[in-house]
């Protein structure tokens, strides 16, 4: 549980959520948890999580079988492109996120348990696109109060059942109490 003191500013640090605040007006990041795969002096990147879309992933890549879950869009930068995380740290090249949870590694090995059914769809979680920010632009973000950093368990960040409003609003709540009144704010503050 992060533990959040009004003008204290946090870094953003690698296998955090980043949590909207909850009145952000932005398509792909309005009430939306956004992993930290990445913070350095080259900028940041990670992949949203409850931004689910409506396709399968055999509509995607010839030659898989059925995948019972959903697919989301990570971001906006480079949505043409098929991005993974996963539990697995048996898939070679794979670049650790945090303990536990990977990102990446070699596709024709992940395509191949895919199809043989040998990985499982708590095990693995595909993205189309990410989202990015450039040097100092997330930490700026944070620091103006755009987002609240949380931490999350590996099997809420791999679940893909969890509704997408629910998802932000569980994670809202998961950082103690003194932040259930954003977790239940309205969409539109002129409701408030």
């Amino acid at each position: 549980m992060i533990r959040f003191t009004p003008g204290n500013f946090v870094e953003p640090t690698v296998g955090k959520i980043l949590l909207s605040e909850p009145f952000m007006d932005d398509a792909y990041f309005g009430r939306k948890a956004v992993l930290l795969c990445e913070h350095n002096e080259e900028g940041s990147f990670g992949f949203v999580l409850n931004n689910f879309i409506e396709v399968d992933l055999h509509e995607l890549l010839s030659g898989i079988s059925e995948w019972k879950a959903r697919i989301s869009l990570g971001g906006p930068v480079k949505n043409s492109n098929l991005y993974y995380l996963h539990t697995r740290h048996d898939i070679p090249d794979a670049i650790q996120v945090t303990q536990g949870l990977f990102m990446g590694g070699d596709f024709d090995w992940v395509k191949d348990a895919v199809q043989s059914g040998s990985i499982k769809e708590n095990e693995l979680r595909f993205f189309i696109g990410y989202a990015g920010w450039i040097p100092g632009q997330l930490a700026d973000e944070v620091r103006s109060k755009s987002w609240f950093m949380a931490d999350a368990p590996i099997d809420i960040i791999m679940d893909t059942k969890i509704e997408e409003e629910d998802y932000w609003k569980q994670l809202i709540h998961s950082m103690g109490s003194g932040f259930s009144h954003i977790a239940n704010a309205p969409i539109d503050p002129s409701l408030n």
